[in-house]
């Protein structure tokens, strides 16, 4: 079989089965010289916006991700979702298959969903994600990357979303739960989920609203709007709609975005080698001449990686 051609304009142009295939490639392939410089030249030239939305498991999450694609597809934009999923402890793969709770119409060539597992990050992104993500943002005007939860330790969503959307339920105490694990300093929107629920929706968006007062986010010159949204009645969705663009416009200015993404590409850096070397192993990389990680992080991580294997292998 022959190899993937892995060149950005060529999976622009080739559909779905050239991103496939590419994808394929990041995970088969993970460390190859072909690998590192397509995600570097897809990191060079964004198109789209990434949305990462997160929250415990039964928020809605998916059935959110569901509704947000269908209204950015009536609107005429292509729509690439990576929905990472738990891992099976003997595969290694995505146990759920978010694919199969997304329903998209296969002959739509501007929509494409990716599960993908979180393999043996707490957070649940593997620097394989991370890899689809920053490819995916080169393909699609709009890029959903649903996480597999967050809670106390689980914050890898904030690694390659521009625009992070946190869902809360009504009832369920997780303000407070985020409020003492400080996740409410990660989200730029929130969405107080099934907002039917009425008095306890209220309730809930006062809690959120409380919470965040409390939360110092790494940019100060924004305030997350807190939304209560119902995808099976339609309520708030509007609402969220436009709270999710005000902060893309937010970033656009002042180069907010430049800045946040620059910083993702570094944290990159700093993940894969720790992921793959520990906390010890990585500050070894600090000898080694490495490529500018803001400006091309996969070249980075592959000569880092390259030195450690080597440094070790010599032990």
């Amino acid at each position: 079989m022959a190899a993937p051609v892995l060149d950005l304009d060529a999976i622009r142009q080739g559909g779905k089965p050239a991103l496939a295939r590419a994808l394929a490639a990041i995970e088969t392939g993970d460390g190859s010289d072909a690998v590192a410089s397509l995600l570097d030249a897809a990191v060079a030239d964004p198109r789209g916006h990434v949305l990462g939305l997160t929250g415990p498991p039964g928020v809605g999450k998916s059935t959110l991700t569901d509704t947000l694609l269908k209204r950015w597809r009536k609107a005429g934009e292509s729509v690439g979702v990576i929905a990472v999923d738990p891992s099976s402890r003997i595969s290694q793969g995505a146990l759920l298959g978010d694919r199969t709770r997304l329903k998209t119409d296969p002959e739509d060539t501007n929509v494409f969903v990716r599960s993908m597992a979180a393999r043996d990050r707490l957070g649940g992104l593997s620097d394989h994600a991370v890899g689809a993500a920053a490819l995916m943002r080169a393909v699609f005007d709009r890029v959903i990357v649903e996480s597999v939860g967050i809670g106390q330790s689980e914050a890898d969503i904030a690694l390659v979303a521009d625009t992070i959307l946190l869902c809360i339920q009504p009832g369920s105490g997780d303000s407070l739960q985020f409020m003492k694990a400080g996740v409410m300093e990660l989200p730029d929107v929130v969405a107080v989920t099934k907002a039917d629920m009425d008095q306890a929706a209220r309730r809930a968006v006062a809690d959120v609203e409380g919470a965040l007062t409390l939360a110092l986010g790494e940019d100060a010159s924004w305030k997350a709007p807190v939304v209560a949204v119902s995808a099976a009645t339609g309520t708030g969705l509007d609402g969220l709609s436009d709270a999710l663009d005000s902060h893309r416009a937010h970033l656009s200015s002042a180069g907010h975005l430049a800045t946040r993404r620059a910083r993702q590409n570094r944290q990159w850096l700093d993940q894969a080698l720790k992921s793959r070397f520990g906390t010890v192993g990585a500050k070894l990389v600090t000898k080694v001449d490495l490529p500018d990680a803001e400006a091309r992080p996969f070249a980075a991580i592959k000569t880092a990686s390259d030195a450690l294997k080597a440094a070790l292998a010599s032990l």
